[in-house]
């Protein structure tokens, strides 16, 4: 299969190094770029995460409560996702898959936008972060899935929602697999192109994490290195927030 990749940038943010790096970088700030990936062959066109909400008033506020008022998301209108999709030639109703990693907001927030698509994630992170929520849990649940978003799914959706186990298969040569580490809901995606398998997850923010300390908002360490491990043997490393993706990929064109 030889699949075309390419990351769109949906917002921006600072946040503090521990967040980023386990118990590391204290001192210091860490831009995120918060990335919608677009993939096409094989008569599919799929993207991988919708986009932050159109009004990040509530995710502000959050952010900025947890973090302080440096902690916030931008956005440019041009990085609003069916904007940054015409970019590329790609229409709302073009699009047959969207793929969520993790089940937050910034990630799940546009769904609506995709009449024809199907919407997949996975199903240990629906069970455990939307319909059955321990009592403790870093973010509430409607900044993991809206609630005019829920209803959509359950209600004027439900035939299109595709609750995925731990191993997958999306399409030939686009694949599935839980992740963990950073949420409950974090996949991984692997996609087969004429460079090699891209591997694309929100289990590490940045490259560095897979070689140096690992993600600091993390739920699970070891989660987290297990799947280090298998993104390593597997291919080739698309993070969904760091800003060296752009700067390895001129105009975000992995493969």
């Amino acid at each position: 299969m030889d699949y075309h990749v390419q990351v769109l940038k949906m917002g921006q943010a600072e946040v503090p190094g521990p967040e980023v790096f386990w118990m590391s970088n204290w001192d210091q700030w860490e831009m995120l770029f918060f990335y919608m990936v677009l993939i096409r062959g094989e008569g599919i066109t799929a993207i991988v995460n919708t986009g932050p909400p159109p009004d990040l008033l509530s995710l502000n506020e959050a952010w900025s409560g947890f973090a302080g008022k440096r902690c916030r998301l931008d956005r440019l209108d041009a990085e609003r996702p069916l904007e940054a999709l015409a970019t590329a030639g790609v229409k709302a109703d073009d699009v047959d898959f969207v793929l969520l990693t993790p089940l937050q907001a910034y990630a799940t927030a546009n769904i609506a936008l995709f009449p024809r698509a199907k919407i997949c994630c996975s199903r240990k992170g629906w069970i455990e972060e939307v319909v059955a929520r321990e009592a403790h849990f870093h973010v509430p649940r409607q900044l993991c899935v809206p609630d005019h978003i829920l209803q959509y799914l359950l209600f004027d959706a439900p035939d299109r929602l595709m609750l995925l186990g731990s191993e997958a298969e999306i399409a030939p040569g686009l694949r599935a697999w839980w992740a963990g580490g950073h949420h409950r809901s974090s996949m991984a995606y692997s996609v087969d192109t004429g460079r090699g398998t891209v591997v694309i997850s929100d289990c590490a923010f940045k490259y560095g994490n897979l070689d140096g300390p690992p993600l600091g908002i993390a739920e699970s360490l070891e989660e987290a290195r297990t799947a280090y491990a298998r993104i390593r043997r597997e291919g080739q490393f698309v993070p969904l927030y760091d800003p060296a993706v752009l700067e390895r990929y001129p105009g975000g064109i992995i493969a």
